[in-house]
Protein backbone atom coordinates (compact mmCIF):
# COMPACT_ATOMS: atom_id res chain seq x y z
CA UNK A 1 0.00 0.00 0.00
CA UNK A 2 3.05 2.31 -0.16
CA UNK A 3 1.90 3.50 -3.30
CA UNK A 4 -1.43 4.24 -1.60
CA UNK A 5 1.00 7.06 0.45
CA UNK A 6 3.26 8.16 -2.70
CA UNK A 7 0.20 8.99 -4.70
CA UNK A 8 -1.32 10.89 -1.80
CA UNK A 9 2.24 12.85 -0.87
CA UNK A 10 2.14 14.22 -4.46
CA UNK A 11 -1.31 15.40 -4.50
CA UNK A 12 -0.61 19.06 -5.82
CA UNK A 13 -3.24 21.77 -5.42
CA UNK A 14 -5.56 21.30 -8.63
CA UNK A 15 -8.39 24.01 -9.36
CA UNK A 16 -11.55 22.31 -9.13
CA UNK A 17 -14.89 23.73 -9.74
CA UNK A 18 -17.80 22.19 -7.57
CA UNK A 19 -21.59 22.64 -8.70
CA UNK A 20 -23.99 21.53 -6.01
CA UNK A 21 -26.93 22.07 -3.29
CA UNK A 22 -25.79 23.79 -0.71
CA UNK A 23 -27.11 23.28 3.01
CA UNK A 24 -26.01 24.11 6.67
CA UNK A 25 -25.90 21.89 9.40
CA UNK A 26 -27.08 23.25 12.92
CA UNK A 27 -26.13 20.76 15.96
CA UNK A 28 -28.25 21.68 19.23
CA UNK A 29 -26.19 20.00 21.80
CA UNK A 30 -27.90 18.92 25.03
CA UNK A 31 -28.28 16.62 27.84
CA UNK A 32 -31.69 13.86 27.53
CA UNK A 33 -31.94 13.33 31.36
CA UNK A 34 -35.94 13.01 31.60
CA UNK A 35 -39.15 12.54 29.91
CA UNK A 36 -41.50 15.24 29.40
CA UNK A 37 -44.67 15.42 32.12
CA UNK A 38 -46.59 16.29 29.19
CA UNK A 39 -46.47 13.97 26.89
CA UNK A 40 -43.42 10.77 26.34
CA UNK A 41 -41.01 12.25 24.75
CA UNK A 42 -37.64 13.10 26.26
CA UNK A 43 -36.68 16.20 27.29
CA UNK A 44 -33.53 18.45 25.74
CA UNK A 45 -31.69 20.87 28.05
CA UNK A 46 -29.41 22.65 25.73
CA UNK A 47 -25.87 23.09 26.52
CA UNK A 48 -24.69 24.59 23.15
CA UNK A 49 -25.49 24.73 19.33
CA UNK A 50 -22.92 25.07 16.19
CA UNK A 51 -22.92 25.23 12.71
CA UNK A 52 -21.42 23.30 9.90
CA UNK A 53 -21.05 23.28 6.27
CA UNK A 54 -23.68 20.66 4.43
CA UNK A 55 -24.15 19.20 1.15
CA UNK A 56 -22.06 20.52 -2.05
CA UNK A 57 -20.57 23.03 0.58
CA UNK A 58 -19.12 19.91 2.57
CA UNK A 59 -17.51 18.32 -0.09
CA UNK A 60 -15.95 22.14 -0.94
CA UNK A 61 -14.78 22.15 2.68
CA UNK A 62 -13.67 18.58 2.08
CA UNK A 63 -11.39 19.31 -1.13
CA UNK A 64 -9.93 22.57 0.59
CA UNK A 65 -8.86 20.30 3.72
CA UNK A 66 -7.00 17.88 0.76
CA UNK A 67 -5.70 21.09 -0.55
CA UNK A 68 -7.44 22.12 -3.68
CA UNK A 69 -8.16 25.25 -4.92
CA UNK A 70 -12.38 25.31 -4.85
CA UNK A 71 -15.36 27.10 -6.38
CA UNK A 72 -18.11 26.44 -5.30
CA UNK A 73 -21.39 27.25 -7.84
CA UNK A 74 -24.85 27.31 -6.38
CA UNK A 75 -27.81 29.04 -4.90
CA UNK A 76 -28.42 29.71 -1.35
CA UNK A 77 -31.45 32.39 0.56
CA UNK A 78 -31.37 36.08 1.82
CA UNK A 79 -31.24 34.84 5.22
CA UNK A 80 -29.26 34.13 8.15
CA UNK A 81 -28.58 30.46 7.28
CA UNK A 82 -27.09 31.76 3.72
CA UNK A 83 -24.82 34.19 5.66
CA UNK A 84 -23.24 32.00 7.73
CA UNK A 85 -22.61 29.59 4.56
CA UNK A 86 -20.89 32.20 3.16
CA UNK A 87 -18.48 33.11 5.88
CA UNK A 88 -17.78 29.01 6.48
CA UNK A 89 -16.50 28.88 3.24
CA UNK A 90 -14.58 32.21 2.90
CA UNK A 91 -12.72 31.06 6.42
CA UNK A 92 -11.32 27.76 4.06
CA UNK A 93 -10.29 30.22 1.46
CA UNK A 94 -13.31 28.60 -0.41
CA UNK A 95 -13.90 31.10 -3.82
CA UNK A 96 -18.33 31.53 -2.96
CA UNK A 97 -18.51 34.10 -6.07
CA UNK A 98 -20.41 31.69 -8.08
CA UNK A 99 -22.97 31.26 -5.19
CA UNK A 100 -25.99 33.12 -6.51
CA UNK A 101 -28.55 34.24 -3.57
CA UNK A 102 -32.25 33.78 -4.54
CA UNK A 103 -35.05 35.84 -2.89
CA UNK A 104 -37.73 34.25 -1.18
CA UNK A 105 -35.74 31.12 -1.35
CA UNK A 106 -34.85 29.24 2.07
CA UNK A 107 -31.04 28.45 2.09
CA UNK A 108 -31.49 24.64 3.20
CA UNK A 109 -30.87 24.33 6.95
CA UNK A 110 -30.52 20.52 8.74
CA UNK A 111 -31.27 21.02 12.27
CA UNK A 112 -29.77 17.94 14.24
CA UNK A 113 -31.06 17.71 17.83
CA UNK A 114 -28.48 15.78 19.91
CA UNK A 115 -28.57 14.59 22.99
CA UNK A 116 -25.37 13.78 25.33
CA UNK A 117 -25.32 10.37 27.12
CA UNK A 118 -23.71 10.83 30.48
CA UNK A 119 -22.58 14.51 28.98
CA UNK A 120 -20.16 12.70 26.61
CA UNK A 121 -21.71 10.56 23.90
CA UNK A 122 -23.07 12.01 21.01
CA UNK A 123 -26.60 10.68 20.05
CA UNK A 124 -28.97 12.47 17.05
CA UNK A 125 -32.62 12.49 18.41
CA UNK A 126 -34.49 14.32 15.23
CA UNK A 127 -33.77 16.91 12.41
CA UNK A 128 -35.38 19.15 11.34
CA UNK A 129 -34.99 20.15 7.69
CA UNK A 130 -36.17 23.68 6.26
CA UNK A 131 -35.82 23.89 2.20
CA UNK A 132 -37.54 24.45 -1.01
CA UNK A 133 -36.92 21.51 -3.46
CA UNK A 134 -38.79 23.29 -6.30
CA UNK A 135 -36.87 23.80 -9.43
CA UNK A 136 -35.03 27.04 -9.37
CA UNK A 137 -36.12 29.69 -11.64
CA UNK A 138 -35.56 29.69 -15.41
CA UNK A 139 -33.62 32.88 -14.90
CA UNK A 140 -31.81 31.72 -11.77
CA UNK A 141 -30.79 28.60 -14.10
CA UNK A 142 -29.49 30.42 -16.69
CA UNK A 143 -27.56 32.75 -14.36
CA UNK A 144 -25.86 29.40 -12.95
CA UNK A 145 -25.22 28.06 -16.44
CA UNK A 146 -22.99 30.99 -17.23
CA UNK A 147 -21.31 31.21 -14.35
CA UNK A 148 -20.40 27.20 -14.85
CA UNK A 149 -19.77 28.27 -18.75
CA UNK A 150 -17.39 31.17 -17.59
CA UNK A 151 -15.36 29.33 -14.98
CA UNK A 152 -14.55 26.03 -17.00
CA UNK A 153 -11.44 27.19 -18.97
CA UNK A 154 -9.17 27.70 -15.30
CA UNK A 155 -10.51 24.38 -13.63
CA UNK A 156 -9.04 20.90 -13.75
CA UNK A 157 -12.04 18.94 -12.43
CA UNK A 158 -15.87 19.71 -12.83
CA UNK A 159 -17.65 17.95 -9.60
CA UNK A 160 -21.26 18.03 -9.41
CA UNK A 161 -22.86 17.22 -6.56
CA UNK A 162 -26.51 16.50 -6.83
CA UNK A 163 -28.80 15.80 -3.82
CA UNK A 164 -31.86 16.58 -5.71
CA UNK A 165 -33.22 20.06 -4.09
CA UNK A 166 -33.79 22.32 -7.24
CA UNK A 167 -30.47 23.14 -8.52
CA UNK A 168 -30.51 21.12 -11.64
CA UNK A 169 -33.92 21.61 -13.42
CA UNK A 170 -32.99 20.56 -16.89
CA UNK A 171 -30.50 18.81 -18.52
CA UNK A 172 -26.92 19.32 -17.64
CA UNK A 173 -25.45 18.27 -21.50
CA UNK A 174 -24.40 21.34 -22.47
CA UNK A 175 -21.99 22.20 -19.16
CA UNK A 176 -20.83 18.52 -19.42
CA UNK A 177 -20.42 19.01 -22.95
CA UNK A 178 -18.42 21.83 -22.61
CA UNK A 179 -16.42 20.86 -19.91
CA UNK A 180 -15.38 17.49 -21.82
CA UNK A 181 -14.61 20.34 -24.95
CA UNK A 182 -11.91 21.67 -22.93
CA UNK A 183 -10.85 17.80 -21.51
CA UNK A 184 -11.69 18.71 -18.15
CA UNK A 185 -13.00 15.75 -15.95
CA UNK A 186 -16.58 15.81 -15.08
CA UNK A 187 -17.58 13.65 -11.93
CA UNK A 188 -20.86 13.19 -10.99
CA UNK A 189 -22.44 12.31 -7.51
CA UNK A 190 -26.52 11.31 -8.03
CA UNK A 191 -29.17 11.53 -6.48
CA UNK A 192 -31.60 9.13 -6.31
CA UNK A 193 -33.39 9.54 -9.65
CA UNK A 194 -34.43 6.78 -12.44
CA UNK A 195 -33.44 9.46 -14.77
CA UNK A 196 -29.89 9.36 -15.20
CA UNK A 197 -30.23 11.19 -18.61
CA UNK A 198 -29.71 14.76 -17.21
CA UNK A 199 -25.92 13.21 -16.58
CA UNK A 200 -25.09 11.87 -19.79
CA UNK A 201 -21.49 12.51 -21.53
CA UNK A 202 -19.21 12.56 -18.28
CA UNK A 203 -16.65 11.14 -16.95
CA UNK A 204 -17.67 9.29 -13.75
CA UNK A 205 -20.72 8.31 -11.92
CA UNK A 206 -20.52 7.53 -8.33
CA UNK A 207 -24.06 6.17 -7.12
CA UNK A 208 -24.42 3.81 -4.32
CA UNK A 209 -25.62 0.99 -4.11
CA UNK A 210 -29.75 2.07 -3.59
CA UNK A 211 -29.22 4.94 -6.03
CA UNK A 212 -27.67 2.34 -8.75
CA UNK A 213 -30.57 0.17 -8.50
CA UNK A 214 -33.15 2.50 -9.18
CA UNK A 215 -30.90 4.08 -11.86
CA UNK A 216 -30.32 0.75 -13.39
CA UNK A 217 -33.62 -0.92 -12.25
CA UNK A 218 -31.59 -4.29 -11.87
CA UNK A 219 -31.44 -5.29 -8.01
CA UNK A 220 -27.70 -6.07 -6.63
CA UNK A 221 -27.82 -9.39 -5.13
CA UNK A 222 -24.41 -10.28 -6.69
CA UNK A 223 -21.27 -9.52 -8.65
CA UNK A 224 -23.22 -10.85 -11.65
CA UNK A 225 -26.09 -8.09 -10.80
CA UNK A 226 -23.61 -5.49 -10.03
CA UNK A 227 -22.22 -5.75 -13.20
CA UNK A 228 -25.88 -5.67 -15.13
CA UNK A 229 -26.17 -2.95 -13.41
CA UNK A 230 -23.09 -1.02 -13.91
CA UNK A 231 -23.40 -1.42 -17.52
CA UNK A 232 -26.99 -0.50 -17.56
CA UNK A 233 -25.94 2.89 -16.12
CA UNK A 234 -22.65 3.35 -18.79
CA UNK A 235 -25.56 2.52 -21.16
CA UNK A 236 -27.75 5.48 -20.08
CA UNK A 237 -25.07 7.87 -19.66
CA UNK A 238 -22.20 7.30 -22.02
CA UNK A 239 -19.65 7.78 -19.15
CA UNK A 240 -16.23 6.94 -19.11
CA UNK A 241 -16.90 5.01 -16.07
CA UNK A 242 -19.41 4.22 -13.35
CA UNK A 243 -18.03 3.77 -9.26
CA UNK A 244 -20.80 2.13 -7.41
CA UNK A 245 -19.98 2.15 -3.41
CA UNK A 246 -20.87 -0.34 -1.30
CA UNK A 247 -20.60 0.44 2.10
CA UNK A 248 -18.86 -1.87 4.37
CA UNK A 249 -18.03 -3.67 1.01
CA UNK A 250 -16.10 -1.36 -0.35
CA UNK A 251 -16.46 -0.07 -4.24
CA UNK A 252 -17.13 -1.80 -7.60
CA UNK A 253 -15.20 -0.24 -10.53
CA UNK A 254 -17.12 -0.67 -14.42
CA UNK A 255 -15.50 1.32 -17.45
CA UNK A 256 -16.89 1.91 -20.65
CA UNK A 257 -14.01 -0.03 -22.32
CA UNK A 258 -15.18 -3.30 -20.27
CA UNK A 259 -13.14 -3.16 -17.37
CA UNK A 260 -14.18 -4.09 -13.98
CA UNK A 261 -13.23 -4.83 -9.99
CA UNK A 262 -14.22 -4.44 -7.13
CA UNK A 263 -12.18 -2.72 -4.43
CA UNK A 264 -12.44 -3.75 -0.94
CA UNK A 265 -11.78 -2.33 2.05
CA UNK A 266 -11.37 -2.63 5.79
CA UNK A 267 -14.76 -2.76 7.75
CA UNK A 268 -14.90 -0.30 10.34
CA UNK A 269 -17.10 0.24 13.60
CA UNK A 270 -19.65 2.88 12.64
CA UNK A 271 -20.40 5.30 14.80
CA UNK A 272 -22.29 7.93 12.38
CA UNK A 273 -22.46 7.68 8.10
CA UNK A 274 -22.91 11.45 8.12
CA UNK A 275 -21.01 13.18 5.35
CA UNK A 276 -19.23 9.61 4.22
CA UNK A 277 -20.28 10.08 0.37
CA UNK A 278 -18.97 13.82 0.40
CA UNK A 279 -16.20 12.86 1.76
CA UNK A 280 -15.88 9.75 -1.30
CA UNK A 281 -16.73 12.64 -4.13
CA UNK A 282 -14.04 15.02 -2.45
CA UNK A 283 -11.27 12.53 -2.59
CA UNK A 284 -12.63 11.37 -6.54
CA UNK A 285 -12.36 14.89 -7.57
CA UNK A 286 -8.68 15.56 -6.52
CA UNK A 287 -7.40 12.51 -7.06
CA UNK A 288 -8.86 13.09 -10.81
CA UNK A 289 -7.69 15.95 -11.04
CA UNK A 290 -4.22 14.79 -9.83
CA UNK A 291 -4.44 12.20 -13.14
CA UNK A 292 -4.45 9.47 -10.74
CA UNK A 293 -5.48 5.88 -12.06
CA UNK A 294 -8.98 5.03 -10.96
CA UNK A 295 -8.53 2.24 -9.01
CA UNK A 296 -6.25 3.82 -6.72
CA UNK A 297 -8.78 6.83 -6.78
CA UNK A 298 -11.10 4.13 -5.32
CA UNK A 299 -8.61 2.81 -2.80
CA UNK A 300 -8.01 6.31 -0.99
CA UNK A 301 -11.73 6.78 -1.08
CA UNK A 302 -12.42 3.36 0.72
CA UNK A 303 -9.34 5.14 3.35
CA UNK A 304 -10.75 8.17 3.32
CA UNK A 305 -14.55 7.50 4.04
CA UNK A 306 -13.88 4.31 6.51
CA UNK A 307 -12.28 7.63 8.50
CA UNK A 308 -15.62 9.46 8.70
CA UNK A 309 -18.03 6.94 9.10
CA UNK A 310 -15.77 6.43 12.71
CA UNK A 311 -16.40 10.22 13.62
CA UNK A 312 -19.69 11.61 14.90
CA UNK A 313 -21.22 14.53 12.21
CA UNK A 314 -19.13 15.82 9.58
CA UNK A 315 -15.91 16.15 10.42
CA UNK A 316 -12.80 16.89 6.79
CA UNK A 317 -10.36 14.34 6.47
CA UNK A 318 -6.86 15.13 6.33
CA UNK A 319 -4.02 14.11 3.97
CA UNK A 320 -2.27 13.17 6.98
CA UNK A 321 -4.75 11.43 8.46
CA UNK A 322 -5.00 9.00 5.16
CA UNK A 323 -1.76 8.90 5.04
CA UNK A 324 -1.58 7.67 8.73
CA UNK A 325 -4.53 5.35 8.60
CA UNK A 326 -2.63 3.33 5.77
CA UNK A 327 0.88 3.54 7.82
CA UNK A 328 -1.38 1.39 10.70
CA UNK A 329 -3.31 -0.53 8.03
CA UNK A 330 0.40 -1.79 6.56
CA UNK A 331 1.48 -1.82 10.49
CA UNK A 332 4.14 0.71 10.37
CA UNK A 333 3.01 3.95 11.30
CA UNK A 334 5.73 5.61 11.62
CA UNK A 335 3.82 9.27 11.58
CA UNK A 336 3.30 9.24 15.70
CA UNK A 337 6.54 10.62 15.69
CA UNK A 338 5.42 14.29 15.01
CA UNK A 339 6.77 18.18 15.35
CA UNK A 340 4.94 20.19 17.45
CA UNK A 341 2.84 22.09 14.65
CA UNK A 342 1.49 18.83 13.36
CA UNK A 343 1.39 17.34 16.80
CA UNK A 344 -0.85 20.60 18.06
CA UNK A 345 -3.26 20.01 14.90
CA UNK A 346 -3.59 16.44 15.72
CA UNK A 347 -4.56 17.32 19.17
CA UNK A 348 -7.19 19.99 18.12
CA UNK A 349 -8.76 17.49 16.02
CA UNK A 350 -9.01 15.12 19.07
CA UNK A 351 -10.42 17.64 21.64
CA UNK A 352 -13.03 18.75 18.59
CA UNK A 353 -14.15 14.80 18.78
CA UNK A 354 -14.49 14.63 22.99
CA UNK A 355 -11.60 12.87 23.28
CA UNK A 356 -9.07 13.43 26.38
CA UNK A 357 -5.34 13.63 25.82
CA UNK A 358 -2.86 12.39 28.43
CA UNK A 359 0.94 13.92 28.52
CA UNK A 360 3.85 13.01 29.68
CA UNK A 361 7.54 13.63 29.45
CA UNK A 362 11.36 12.49 29.94
CA UNK A 363 14.53 11.54 28.84
CA UNK A 364 13.29 7.95 28.30
CA UNK A 365 17.19 7.12 27.80
CA UNK A 366 17.84 3.16 28.09
CA UNK A 367 14.21 2.14 27.53
CA UNK A 368 12.89 -0.19 30.92
CA UNK A 369 10.23 -2.53 32.50
CA UNK A 370 9.62 1.01 34.83
CA UNK A 371 8.88 3.32 31.64
CA UNK A 372 6.88 0.38 30.43
CA UNK A 373 4.88 0.33 32.79
CA UNK A 374 4.59 3.71 33.66
CA UNK A 375 3.48 4.58 29.92
CA UNK A 376 1.01 1.96 29.64
CA UNK A 377 -0.38 3.09 32.78
CA UNK A 378 -0.73 6.34 32.08
CA UNK A 379 -2.23 5.72 28.69
CA UNK A 380 -5.31 4.13 30.40
CA UNK A 381 -6.31 7.56 32.26
CA UNK A 382 -7.05 8.44 28.60
CA UNK A 383 -8.28 8.62 24.96
CA UNK A 384 -4.46 9.33 23.61
CA UNK A 385 -1.10 9.43 25.15
CA UNK A 386 1.43 12.30 23.83
CA UNK A 387 5.14 11.51 25.27
CA UNK A 388 7.66 14.87 24.99
CA UNK A 389 11.09 13.65 24.53
CA UNK A 390 13.83 15.83 25.46
CA UNK A 391 16.70 16.33 22.07
CA UNK A 392 19.62 15.12 23.04
CA UNK A 393 21.25 18.73 23.86
CA UNK A 394 18.64 18.87 26.45
CA UNK A 395 19.37 15.44 27.91
CA UNK A 396 23.30 17.11 28.24
CA UNK A 397 22.32 19.87 29.83
CA UNK A 398 20.30 18.34 32.32
CA UNK A 399 21.82 15.04 32.85
CA UNK A 400 26.05 15.76 32.00
CA UNK A 401 28.09 15.71 28.84
CA UNK A 402 28.08 11.72 28.90
CA UNK A 403 24.49 11.63 28.10
CA UNK A 404 22.06 10.61 26.48
CA UNK A 405 23.57 6.94 25.98
CA UNK A 406 20.60 6.46 22.93
CA UNK A 407 19.65 9.37 20.29
CA UNK A 408 16.73 11.54 20.46
CA UNK A 409 15.51 10.10 16.78
CA UNK A 410 16.30 6.40 18.41
CA UNK A 411 14.72 6.93 21.51
CA UNK A 412 11.26 8.80 19.47
CA UNK A 413 11.27 5.69 17.71
CA UNK A 414 11.04 3.29 20.53
CA UNK A 415 8.64 4.79 22.09
CA UNK A 416 7.05 4.96 19.19
CA UNK A 417 6.78 1.37 18.68
CA UNK A 418 5.03 1.10 21.68
CA UNK A 419 1.30 -0.05 21.31
CA UNK A 420 0.04 2.16 24.24
CA UNK A 421 2.06 5.14 22.82
CA UNK A 422 0.14 7.59 20.48
CA UNK A 423 2.54 10.25 19.43
CA UNK A 424 5.62 11.11 20.18
CA UNK A 425 7.34 14.69 20.17
CA UNK A 426 11.25 16.05 20.77
CA UNK A 427 11.75 19.20 22.59
CA UNK A 428 14.56 21.15 22.61
CA UNK A 429 13.80 22.92 26.02
CA UNK A 430 15.20 21.95 29.53
CA UNK A 431 11.19 22.12 30.17
CA UNK A 432 7.87 20.61 28.58
CA UNK A 433 5.89 24.29 29.56
CA UNK A 434 6.28 25.44 25.89
CA UNK A 435 4.92 22.19 24.46
CA UNK A 436 1.89 22.34 26.97
CA UNK A 437 1.26 25.79 25.99
CA UNK A 438 1.08 24.42 22.79
CA UNK A 439 -0.94 21.15 23.19
CA UNK A 440 -2.91 21.97 26.30
CA UNK A 441 -3.37 18.04 27.53
CA UNK A 442 -6.43 17.07 29.36
CA UNK A 443 -4.20 15.20 31.82
CA UNK A 444 -0.49 15.87 32.43
CA UNK A 445 1.57 12.78 34.50
CA UNK A 446 4.87 13.06 36.07
CA UNK A 447 6.41 10.09 38.04
CA UNK A 448 8.22 9.55 41.04
CA UNK A 449 8.11 11.98 44.50
CA UNK A 450 9.57 15.20 42.52
CA UNK A 451 7.90 17.76 44.75
CA UNK A 452 7.29 20.33 41.91
CA UNK A 453 5.61 19.31 38.78
CA UNK A 454 6.45 21.40 35.98
CA UNK A 455 3.50 22.82 34.07
CA UNK A 456 0.83 22.02 37.16
CA UNK A 457 -0.43 25.42 37.40
CA UNK A 458 -0.86 26.09 33.83
CA UNK A 459 -2.72 22.61 33.40
CA UNK A 460 -4.97 23.37 36.44
CA UNK A 461 -5.66 27.22 34.80
CA UNK A 462 -7.62 25.92 31.59
CA UNK A 463 -9.45 22.86 33.80
CA UNK A 464 -7.05 20.32 33.12
CA UNK A 465 -5.72 17.19 35.64
CA UNK A 466 -2.42 16.63 37.09
CA UNK A 467 -1.31 13.11 38.05
CA UNK A 468 1.45 11.55 39.62
CA UNK A 469 2.16 8.10 39.11
CA UNK A 470 4.86 5.54 41.01
CA UNK A 471 7.81 4.49 39.51
CA UNK A 472 8.20 0.70 39.32
CA UNK A 473 10.99 -0.32 41.83
CA UNK A 474 14.39 -1.16 41.33
CA UNK A 475 14.81 0.12 37.75
CA UNK A 476 15.97 3.68 36.62
CA UNK A 477 18.32 4.11 33.88
CA UNK A 478 21.30 5.63 36.13
CA UNK A 479 21.10 2.34 38.43
CA UNK A 480 21.46 0.30 34.68
CA UNK A 481 24.42 2.75 33.86
CA UNK A 482 25.73 2.18 36.71
CA UNK A 483 25.45 -1.76 36.46
CA UNK A 484 26.86 -2.02 33.00
CA UNK A 485 29.95 -0.30 33.88
CA UNK A 486 30.66 -2.52 36.54
CA UNK A 487 30.05 -5.05 34.83
CA UNK A 488 32.31 -3.82 32.31
CA UNK A 489 35.17 -3.23 34.86
CA UNK A 490 34.89 -6.53 36.01
CA UNK A 491 35.56 -7.84 32.59
CA UNK A 492 38.35 -5.67 32.32
CA UNK A 493 39.70 -7.23 35.32
CA UNK A 494 39.37 -10.82 34.06
CA UNK A 495 41.02 -10.22 31.17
Amino acid sequence: MEYLISTIENFGSPAILLVGDLMLDEFVYGDAERISPESPVPVLRVVKSEYRLGGAANVAMELATLGARVKIVGVIGNDRPGELVLQELGKLGIDSSGIVRVEGRPTICKRRYVGLAQHRHAQQMLRVDTEDSEPISSGVCAEIRRIIHDSLKSVDVLAVEDYGKGLFCDQLSDVIAAARKESIHVIVDPHPTADYRRYQGCSLLTPNRTEAEIASGVKITSDETMNLAADAILSITHADAVVITLDREGAFIKRRDGFAAKVPTRQRKVYDVTGAGDVVMAMLSMAMACNCELHKAVALCNVAGGLEVERFGVTPVTRHEIIDEIRKMMGCRREKILDRKSLKQQVEYLHSQGKSVVFTNGCFDLLHVGHITYLRESRELGDCLVVAVNSDASVQRLKGPLRPIISQQDRATMLASLEFVDYVTIFDEDTPEAVLEALRPDVLIKGGSTPVIIGQKFVESYGGSVRRLDLVEGFSTTDIVKKILELNGKEVERD
